[in-house]
């Protein structure tokens, strides 16, 4: 039977190295995300996956927060972070810098998430959306493409935090096998 490893056992980087560490070529982009502990879930996704950085937008809050700071336990101090009071100017200064804007969001002419793949040497802003109206159709607009998250249920309708590990684990694995 395996024995759980114990915390001092796992390879962890301390915040400085983590900082100088070469990181997926991703961006999260939250658009007016009203939950600290999405916001923290995400923050700490991030983290895992050594994402270059998250765009928080709108009414999403922004560290120091001791919810964000609940979920993300310390990852708000890892992952590189911005604010902007519009998603649209964000958005709009990542296409600037050369990132392909991904909305994901249930939309006409979506790309399920398992077809969509990752280009290498481009990077990609995923954009997420409110809890309840997800992204604002202004910022789809504004994308390159939308990808879907296939769901078989009743609900058609993931926690943003939950869709933001599912997207970042296929998305980071395709870069692994074309990196």
């Amino acid at each position: 039977m395996p024995r759980k490893r114990l915390n001092s056992e796992l390879p962890r980087l301390t915040v400085e190295q983590f900082k100088h560490a070469d990181k997926i070529p991703l961006a999260l982009v939250l658009d007016n995300v009203r939950s600290q502990h999405n916001i923290g879930a995400a923050f700490r996704t991030a983290d895992a996956f050594r994402i270059s950085a998250i765009y928080l937008c709108g009414i999403t809050a922004t560290p120091p927060s001791a919810e964000i700071h609940k979920a993300a336990l310390g990852a708000e101090d890892t992952v590189d972070w911005r604010y902007e009071s519009d998603t649209a100017v964000a958005v709009s200064r990542l296409r600037r810098e050369g990132y392909v804007l991904v909305a994901v969001e249930q939309a006409e002419h979506s790309v399920w998430l398992h077809d969509f793949t990752p280009h290498e040497g481009e990077k990609y802003a995923l954009i997420f959306g409110n809890e309840v109206k997800g992204v604002n159709q202004q910022v789809v607009d504004m994308c390159d493409t939308t990808i879907e998250i296939p769901q078989h249920g009743t609900k058609h309708s993931l926690n943003v935090s939950v869709s933001i590990g599912v997207v970042l684990w296929d998305i980071v694995c395709k870069f692994n096998k074309n990196v």
